[in-house]
């Protein structure tokens, strides 16, 4: 059976794959930089970008090869989706969600694939 399929295909796959993997230490930069900046007490902004961006991270990383990092991100966007969700929440509920956030940012520092 031979592959009749786009020739290309695997080429930009790999090249995508680069663009993720080169690209990630500057995500989870930006990701902290925005948990560092959301105010509880108004998180609207932030906390619209976060979740943006944990989605694309979570699609993108288990594309990519990342899985538990993928996984990760998408529980964040769930939680964070959930807190968006309630129009008062109490701070300590964002300061727990914050440092699972920084966790999850440090873990993917570290080696983004030992999160699987």
């Amino acid at each position: 059976m031979s592959f009749t399929g786009d020739p290309g295909f695997f080429s930009r796959l790999a090249s995508a794959n680069d663009s993720f993997a080169s690209g990630l230490p500057s995500t989870l930069a930006r990701l902290a930089a925005l948990g560092a900046g959301l105010d509880p007490a108004a998180p609207a902004a932030a906390a619209n970008e976060l979740q943006e961006m944990l989605h694309t991270v979570a699609g993108s990383a288990v594309t990519f090869g990342y899985r538990g990092l993928g996984h990760h991100a998408r529980a964040l966007e769930q939680r964070l989706r959930v807190l968006m969700a309630f129009e008062a929440v109490a701070r300590s509920d964002w300061s727990i969600w914050l440092d699972e956030l920084g966790q999850f940012v440090e873990a993917g520092r570290r080696d983004p694939r030992a999160l699987d």
